[in-house]
């Protein structure tokens, strides 16, 4: 693809996001869908407008690296550490069940063991982009419902996070375990040597600079990408460079101003991503994934907010907050995406199961805005009664 071609494309697929995304906001929808809807109508399945979404998935991979990295900002330790204490077992215990139903579809669905392990542990997360969207600033900033929402949603990615990067160094192969044992090296390499250079070079530069703001726009990024780079040639993931990357600096007084600058930068290229994986979907192969892929988001949709009441209620949580939090964490993630993706990239599940995963989540992210709209505060809400920013 030529420089002029890409340029065409580009302008294809933000001129187009930005009519679906009116559509969708028309229609109360979260916005990922009308990334992934036009993916689908300008890729090679439907119009063949963008046929190389490769490409266009190899651009946006810098967006899930931003978007880990501005993961990492927010998890300032002495904060969080409070919060996690209170919905550690909350999160570990809603793992099981959805864990338990993801498998027990896809075996139905006739995928193999290993295959059902996979969409199992896709099934576990619920979206942080859609949670944390749908909140008002005013529930997200300084309210309880909000800290044990974003509480719950940085678990689970990190776990998220830890569950690629398995799937990245597990793979089948002769050299497999050397690699697992070198990453497990390399891990704690990698934050050590990124602690010192934040603690001796980073900070000081902050301190120093921290006025000019374009010079810390820049400075931010390429602390990202620089760790990035550096666990990529450790044999880590470049995303979980990004993410250690965000957490070295989380406690900076300048990490909110960093992640607010950031987030139009993330957004673009994940825009980007969520075009590549519609443009990327198998209409053939969906055929049939479709009943197993609805029967399993329906289950998890229902199932989901009267789980989480039940185990928050458990912790001394009234049962009204317990349920809100249940309904806004109902949906799946986009890590239920990105796992999708890459193991079946790596060889560890098929087409058909991928396809299981991909599609059970966006009938998902279809769903639950709806639901989380019509109930409770939002942005977006259909009542003025509901509506707040």
């Amino acid at each position: 693809m030529d420089g002029e071609n890409l340029l065409f494309h580009l302008f294809l697929i933000f001129s187009g996001a930005a009519a679906l995304a009116t559509l969708a906001l028309f229609a109360r929808q979260a916005l990922i869908i009308a990334y992934i809807l036009l993916g689908l109508l300008l890729g090679p399945a439907l119009l063949n407008a963008v046929p190389d979404p490769a490409l266009i998935a190899r651009i946006a991979d810098i967006g899930i690296i931003f978007l880990l990295f501005l993961l990492g900002l927010n998890l300032h330790p002495q904060k969080l550490f409070a919060l996690f204490r209170g919905t550690l077992l909350v999160t570990a215990a809603s793992a099981a069940p959805f864990a338990a139903v993801g498998a027990a579809v896809a075996l139905a669905a006739g995928l193999d063991g290993r295959e059902a392990l996979v969409v199992g542990v896709a099934m576990t997360f619920s979206s942080t982009i859609v949670g944390l969207k749908l909140l008002p600033t005013t529930v997200l900033h300084h309210q309880h419902t909000g800290e044990l929402i974003i509480s719950i949603l940085l678990l689970q990615d990190i776990v998220a996070i830890l569950c690629l990067l398995l799937l990245e160094v597990g793979t089948p192969g002769a050299l497999s375990g050397l690699r697992v044992l070198a990453t497990l090296a390399a891990l704690p390499a990698l934050v050590l040597a990124t602690r010192w250079l934040e603690t001796h070079l980073v900070e000081r530069l902050f301190r120093r600079f921290g006025t000019i703001q374009e010079y810390i726009f820049l400075l931010a990024i390429g602390w990202c990408l620089g760790i990035a780079e550096g666990a990529h040639l450790l044999g880590l993931s470049a995303e979980m460079g990004a993410f250690i990357a965000g957490v070295s600096i989380a406690a900076s007084p300048i990490s909110t101003f960093i992640a607010e600058r950031l987030k139009p930068l993330r957004d673009f290229f994940l825009v980007l991503f969520f075009f590549a994986l519609g443009a990327g979907l198998d209409l053939g192969g969906m055929g049939g994934i479709l009943l197993p892929a609805l029967a399993l988001a329906g289950v998890l949709l229902a199932l989901k907010p009267w789980v989480f009441r039940w185990l928050l209620m458990r912790t001394g949580e009234d049962a009204a907050r317990s349920l809100e939090v249940g309904v806004r964490l109902g949906q799946l993630s986009e890590f239920s995406l990105l796992i999708a993706v890459l193991a079946a990239s790596e060889g560890v599940i098929g087409t058909r199961a991928a396809l299981l995963i991909q599609a059970a989540t966006l009938v998902s992210f279809l769903v639950s805005p709806y639901l989380i709209v019509l109930r409770y505060p939002t942005p977006i809400a259909v009542s003025e009664r509901l509506r707040r920013d």
